[in-house]
């Protein structure tokens, strides 16, 4: 199968006699070209209908292979668009690090919509977690972060009071982590446990994921150079956009 005119797809081939299946021939091929930049991120590959004429392959056969990659985080169906080639899944280094700052880092334009930013009593949990008394005033950010205008994570943050004073940079134009750097913070270390949970329907309309996707689950207590507590993080991540890596050592 040779690609048409004005087509985005590579050269492509399928052996019928092989006992491989079609689809996960087809998979590997389309997996392979978004590897090594052949399919670059944002590339429309067409709806299922278009791919299966021009490949000249079944649309049961053409849907298989673009599920499997879509739930790898590879490829996304987008309705009225077609199939759309994603960016790449985020990675975070092993310093403490925001969002912002890793999404710059891998040149994937990021971008944050306040949602609520005020004044409130402190929860058992937020005052243990900051070391501060219950009830105690904190500020409670919610913001949605975008990776060149997709939503990648819902963040949540509890920060003690005072931290970040009136001429903080705007939090809709910079990462968090960089704005307590601004106000001679110096973020030291952190303790974070990462696990994973269902989408609710309002966080599934946030994230544009359908109710009871998979996300990524976050918590994260972040210390300064002196130990004390600065800020609290409890946020969700789109688990086809975002991954953690960690390196294991085994002990001597």
């Amino acid at each position: 199968m040779s690609k048409q005119s004005g087509s985005p797809l590579p050269p492509l081939s399928v052996d019928r006699t092989s006992p491989v299946p079609l689809y996960y021939q087809l998979a590997r091929q389309l997996e392979s070209a978004v590897a090594d930049g052949t399919l670059p991120p944002g590339t429309l590959l067409g709806n299922e209908i278009d791919l299966a004429t021009r490949l000249g392959l079944s649309r049961p056969t053409v849907r298989q292979a673009i599920q499997s990659l879509a739930d790898k985080g590879l490829l996304v169906r987008r309705r009225g668009v077609g199939t759309q080639v994603v960016h790449g899944a985020v990675r975070p280094g092993p310093e403490p690090s925001s969002l912002w700052d890793e999404l710059e880092a891998a040149g994937k334009s990021p971008a944050t919509r306040v949602l609520v930013d005020r004044l409130e009593p402190a929860s058992g949990p937020v005052a243990a977690a900051l070391g501060i008394p219950e009830g105690s005033e904190v500020r409670y950010l919610e913001r949605l972060r975008t990776a060149h205008g997709e939503p990648l994570a819902y963040l949540r943050n509890h920060l003690p009071p005072g931290l970040l004073g009136p001429d903080t940079p705007d939090l809709e134009h910079t990462g968090l982590y960089r704005a307590l750097r601004s106000a001679a913070v110096t973020l030291h270390s952190a303790r974070q446990s990462v696990g994973a949970r269902a989408a609710s329907p309002g966080e599934a309309a946030l994230l544009d994921e359908r109710e009871g996707a998979p996300l990524l689950t976050m918590e994260r207590v972040g210390y300064d150079d002196t130990g004390r507590a600065v800020e609290y993080g409890s946020h969700l991540y789109r688990a086809a956009r975002y991954s953690f890596e960690f390196r294991l050592m085994a002990r001597p």
